[in-house]
């Protein structure tokens, strides 16, 4: 499973939901998209240094997951589809989705635009 940037901040915030999807051992998959979203949201945020570390912990437990030749070609496939059906999503999203088509993986973010991606799979919390 892919974590999205609000899984993320949802799982730092203590949402009991999304660690009812996290539990089972299962090694999650983290973009290095979200980590860049998630350390800019963090420049201006009072509690900078404690979000940080959890980020940085975070990142230890995880697979994570950069772009490569083979997620610009689901890149490619993904933003034409939405281009085509007139459903924009926002830039970083098209890169997470590409991912997940890539690896055959599902999204978890409660983004609903995620939906607009043909083959893709949303988890809800």
């Amino acid at each position: 499973m892919i974590l999205d940037t609000n899984a993320v901040s949802a799982l730092f915030a203590g949402d009991s939901g999304i660690k009812r999807h996290l539990m089972g051992g299962h090694k999650h998959h983290l973009p290095l998209i979200v980590c860049g979203e998630y350390r800019f949201g963090l420049l201006n945020s009072s509690k900078e240094v404690l979000l940080t570390s959890l980020l940085e912990s975070l990142e230890k437990e995880s697979y994570l997951l950069s772009l490569d030749v083979q997620t610009s070609k689901h890149y490619a496939h993904i933003r034409q589809q939405l281009k085509t059906c007139g459903t924009p999503i926002p830039e970083n999203d098209i890169w997470i989705a590409a991912l997940a088509a890539q690896y055959a993986l599902p999204i978890l973010s409660n983004d609903k635009h995620f939906d607009y991606v043909h083959d893709i799979k949303r988890i809800d919390w």
